[in-house]
């Protein structure tokens, strides 16, 4: 775990678009940390301790049903944070918060980000606009899981992926992304074959590269343009 100094570089976008004088004076609260792979930051009905500012990491939000099956219902990376509920409500976790792709994020205590909400300026204002954003995926996401094929999905997620992390190639277990998804593992893997017949993708030992992005997006449901227009009108023109 490494304390920030005043010098330190802001990649997650909300952070960035605070004016210094308002960064700085979250500075001695923040604190970077590593994200690991599989990694869970909070449960469904706990309190939020802590919320997370991702830098290069990804962090799903996971329903998670009686029956022990997963799905993924939103993804957090760059643009946004993790822990909204903290200055929505009460606090408390309502889904499962996973890291999916490792990275590194700003930790914040949760009590110091309600503060700071409270207090005004620029920050609140990012972070209410965020939450639109992420209602908007969340709303999508349900839509699209039920309504659109299990390759479709994948390549709107593979999409949203490379957004956030800013690479061509994304280290994913058929099993996580199984549960990522809704779906078995080998259905994942029939669907990924599908997608590197077409020569959009090319997946080896958990590892899944974007060979060809335009035709990836000719692939995917149009749930990827409507999330990704969404966040540019909201929340882009405010950063």
């Amino acid at each position: 775990m490494t304390l920030l100094n005043s010098n330190s570089i802001k990649i997650n976008q909300l952070l960035t678009a605070l004016p210094d004088q308002e960064y700085q004076r979250l500075v001695p609260h923040l604190k970077e940390v590593s994200l690991t792979l599989g990694q869970i930051l909070y449960q469904p009905g706990e309190p939020i301790l802590h919320v997370y500012f991702p830098n290069r990491a990804i962090v799903s939000l996971i329903i998670l049903l009686a029956n022990g099956l997963t799905t993924e219902v939103g993804m957090v990376g760059k643009e946004g944070m993790v822990g909204i509920p903290v200055f929505l409500a009460d606090g408390m976790a309502i889904n499962q918060a996973v890291v999916q792709i490792e990275g590194t994020a700003m930790k914040m205590n949760a009590s110091i980000l309600k503060s700071e909400f409270e207090r005004g300026s620029k920050l609140p204002r990012l972070l209410l606009f965020y939450t639109q954003t992420l209602l908007n995926q969340v709303s999508q996401t349900a839509a699209c899981n039920r309504q659109h094929r299990l390759e479709q999905r994948l390549a709107r997620w593979l999409l949203s992926a490379q957004d956030t992390i800013n690479s061509s190639e994304l280290r994913l277990t058929q099993e996580f992304l199984g549960n990522m998804l809704g779906t078995r593992r080998a259905t994942v893997t029939v669907a990924a074959s599908k997608l590197q017949e077409t020569g959009a993708i090319r997946y080896h030992r958990g590892v899944i590269t974007i060979l060809d992005r335009e035709l990836l997006e000719t692939i995917a449901c149009e749930c990827y343009s409507v999330v990704k227009q969404e966040c540019d009108r909201l929340l882009y023109p405010k950063i």
